[in-house]
């Protein structure tokens, strides 16, 4: 995935009420039960159907790291899926989400102004609204760079104009390099 899809995927998992299995052989066996069958899992993540019946049947234990993390994200893309809706719909429609970020951000502002890109350290509240463009972009499967342009204009609605109570015509917020980011929902 990406910096900022990540960063969503993580805040969701937050809200989980059971961790997902840890080992391989629970995690195939939910895959497998998952997606009704050995086979699809085994194209799913790219290995023999044989191996697939290895792990289900405790005799395989310990996967490659590739294997390791492929299996990791497709059991956590998977978990809890109705608690994962729940969540998403609860930050989109009245709690809204948190960003926690150490960038260096810049933005276009009239002239006169200092524009200059420098390291910040924010911690702002998003309203629902921006909660909801982000998840819906991160369905659509938009990019990182797409994700990290809805966050910049929340951040620039948000924190830069006070949601329009400040005054001056903000043109763009933009991230050129971000050292740590962290949503909570």
């Amino acid at each position: 995935m990406s910096l900022f899809g990540d960063g969503l995927e993580a805040a969701v998992q937050k809200a989980f009420t059971r961790p997902a299995p840890k080992n391989a052989g629970p995690q195939m066996r939910y895959l497998v039960k998952q997606l009704k069958g050995t086979k699809a899992v085994a194209e799913l993540l790219g290995v023999s159907q044989r191996q697939v019946e290895r792990y289900v049947a405790g005799k395989a234990r310990k996967p490659r790291p590739d294997l390791a993390s492929r299996l990791e994200r497709e059991v956590k893309k998977r978990w809890q899926p109705q608690i994962r809706a729940r969540a998403r719909e609860r930050a989109a429609s009245t709690d809204g989400i948190v960003i926690d970020t150490r960038a260096r951000m810049g933005y276009t502002a009239p002239i006169g102004s200092t524009d200059q890109d420098r390291i910040r350290h924010l911690t702002v509240a998003l309203p629902p609204q921006h909660a909801a463009r982000l998840f819906e972009a991160q369905e659509a499967g938009a990019s990182d760079r797409e994700l990290k342009e809805i966050t910049a204009e929340a951040l620039r609605e948000v924190y830069f104009q006070d949601g329009g109570r400040r005054a001056g015509s903000l043109e763009e917020v933009r991230f050129t390099d971000v050292e740590h980011l962290e949503f909570e929902l």
